[in-house]
């Protein structure tokens, strides 16, 4: 595929699958939901693996740092986007979730000594800015009901576990880890560790057979988390980690657009400046590195 393609197809799919989650709520409890989709895309993974005769064996060691991949990435970050969602509109969960790449900014600093250049800072500053100019014609409606407040700090949340992950992936890979390997075995451990919560919990195990369960849990598990993943790292390989940074700037448009069309999310002056300062400050964070 070339590299275009690469870069619209993980955009055009994650930009999409925050309105698909919706059709995730009802008869089965969102951690279970986050159980069922990734556990069924470590599968389709692990069968991908096989048939392209990747291997699959590790040390213990390895799967000690897959599991903590796998917990960060695809246990805490989606447990909180599907618990954020039940009280926000998928649009400005995609927003918040541009807070990750200045999170990822502040963690390369701290772990691995990466200089924050005054540019950087100020492109920090836009997004945090950006961000709650979208949120404050909720915020400032805010009286008894926390509800909204509730969604936003899951969705902060959850940026901060996905941000992790990404630090965590960064040390696996500079191992020279595969890529594909390590993706299965974190799905399966981060699914598992969800499993294990919610048997804890006492969150039951239900299932939906409707129509709209069925058809979201299969475009999120093949399309959302695994054609999707494919993808992007597939293009980071070939251009570098900057110049395919850019799909971060691209989703939470798309996810607005497409918010706007589906959950009748209404644009306020504030929303439209907080949006365009989101998107300044990805252009100021990635511009360099591109």
């Amino acid at each position: 595929m070339p590299n275009w393609l690469l870069f619209v197809v993980p955009s055009c799919i994650w930009g999409s699958t925050w309105l698909v989650i919706k059709y995730q709520y009802g008869v089965v409890a969102p951690e279970v939901s986050v159980t069922y989709r990734f556990g069924l895309a470590a599968l389709i993974l692990f069968a991908w693996c096989v048939a392209s005769r990747e291997s699959l064996r590790f040390d213990r060691h390895l799967h000690g740092s897959f599991a903590l991949l796998g917990m960060l990435q695809f246990a805490l970050n989606y447990v909180f986007v599907y618990l954020a969602e039940q009280y926000l509109t998928s649009g400005l969960v995609a927003v918040v979730f541009v807070l990750m790449v200045f999170w990822n900014l502040l963690g390369a600093h701290l772990l691995f000594g990466q200089i924050l250049a005054p540019r950087l800072i100020v492109g920090a500053c836009c997004g945090l800015i950006g961000v709650a100019l979208v949120f404050w014609p909720e915020l400032a409606e805010v009286r008894g009901d926390m509800a909204q407040v509730n969604g936003l700090v899951f969705a902060v949340l959850g940026t901060l576990g996905a941000s992790a992950g990404n630090l965590w992936s960064q040390r696996l890979y500079a191992q020279g880890i595969r890529v594909l390997p390590c993706t299965a075995w974190s799905m399966l451990y981060g699914s598992t560790a969800v499993a294990l919560y919610s048997a804890a919990r006492g969150i039951p195990f239900n299932w939906d057979g409707s129509t709209a369960y069925l058809s979201s849990l299969a475009y999120l598990a093949v399309f959302g988390s695994v054609i999707a993943f494919a993808g992007y790292l597939t293009l980071l390989k070939r251009i570098g980690a900057g110049r395919a940074g850019y799909t971060s700037a691209v989703i939470p448009v798309l996810a607005m657009i497409i918010s706007t069309f589906f959950e009748d999310y209404v644009w306020t002056t504030p929303a439209i400046a907080g949006m365009v300062l989101v998107l300044v400050g990805n252009v100021l964070v990635l511009w360099k590195r591109a």
